[in-house]
């Protein structure tokens, strides 16, 4: 019954032999993954502690901290802190970065995490995740990490992943090759490999986007979106509309089944003119997942993963699916270049 079973321990140690790795990059995995499983283990017990609901702080984001939202935050760095291969750490939770606390030495890798993605739909009891991505330093060795090592464009990460806390808990990342994909038995504490070498669908069948910021898109955006209620011209049918609103939860969806995801730039909001969700905390992550799968990323305007960033809580537009609706969308688009007034 076990000959073909594959926990994701041997799936990582598998990679690092076959890149000759010394095991740097496999601890920091080991140690996600150990975060991932406490968190898991709060969220399905969510509704019989006193962890919903709010802390009454606010981030800095501007939005309210959920006690999930703190509680995640100080588990994956603590974590990822003492293991002596991490550099520096970012989190969405946290205005500047964390470098790494005395006694523990400094190590060659930055992290960035979003350690509950979807945190408002906590009390609602809807799938919410763990987003986060890897880079080498780019700074010397010596010291502690700098923020010029998380100010990377996403090209250059190494590793990127996200645990859905669903039905199921799974972990999906990729080392830059293949996409894997590994679901949690919570009888044995581990996860097995369940869906190798993930790969989007060309075309996908359904999209993702809150209408309800139609007043203040662009005329391309309205133009694209209507002509998916009309005629997919793979099917000759109508796209189906799914949103959930939890990132991670709809980006989990239309990997498997096909699709594409938009939260492009609006008017609504003169602070947010372009975009809502975090470029380094989001949607580098998942554009390297969903490219490695075999999909694309875009701000409409141009690829994601090209993006020099100038913060660590810059926020871009986000189209992101399978590769031939991400290419519809940019023709749409295209007919109005300039951003919404």
């Amino acid at each position: 019954m076990y000959r073909d079973v594959v926990t994701v321990q041997q799936h990582i140690l598998e990679e690092q032999r076959s890149s000759r790795g010394r095991g740097d990059f496999s601890a920091i995995l080991h140690q996600i993954i150990l975060a991932a499983k406490i968190v898991s283990r709060q969220v399905n017990k969510a509704g019989l502690l006193d962890i919903l609901g709010t802390t009454g702080k606010v981030n800095v984001q501007g939005e309210e901290v959920q006690k999930l939202d703190e509680f995640a935050h100080r588990t994956f760095v603590h974590a990822l802190s003492y293991i002596g291969k991490i550099g520096v750490i970012a989190s969405e939770e946290e205005e500047g970065i964390l470098t790494i606390p005395h006694p523990y030495p400094p190590g060659d890798y930055a992290i960035l995490l979003d350690p509950l993605d979807g945190s408002s739909n906590i009390d609602a009891n809807v799938s919410i995740g763990t987003i986060f991505s890897i880079y080498r330093r780019v700074s010397p060795r010596a010291g502690h990490g700098t923020l010029e090592d998380c100010l990377q464009p996403g090209v250059n990460q190494v590793a990127a992943g996200y645990v859905v806390y669903g039905s199921s808990t799974m972990l999906v990342y990729t080392t830059g090759g293949s996409v894997n994909g590994f679901t949690l038995d919570p009888s044995v504490g581990e996860f097995f490999l369940s869906h190798p070498d993930i790969r989007i669908p060309e075309v996908g069948r359904i999209y993702s986007v809150n209408e309800s910021n139609w007043p203040y898109w662009k005329e391309g955006t309205r133009a694209y979106i209507e002509s998916l209620k009309t005629e997919d011209p793979p099917t000759g049918r109508p796209k189906t509309a799914r949103y959930i609103g939890s990132l991670v939860a709809d980006f989990h969806r239309n990997l498997f089944y096909g699709g594409i995801f938009l939260y492009p730039e609006d008017k609504r909001d003169p602070r947010r003119p372009s975009g809502k969700l975090r470029l380094m905390y989001e949607a580098n992550p998942l554009a390297f997942i969903v490219e490695r799968a075999g999909g694309a990323a875009t701000t409409g305007y141009e690829r994601i993963l090209e993006i020099q960033p100038r913060d660590l809580h810059q926020r871009v537009p986000l189209i992101l699916g399978s590769k031939r609706d991400v290419e519809d969308y940019i023709m749409y688009a295209s007919r109005n270049l300039s951003a919404p007034a």
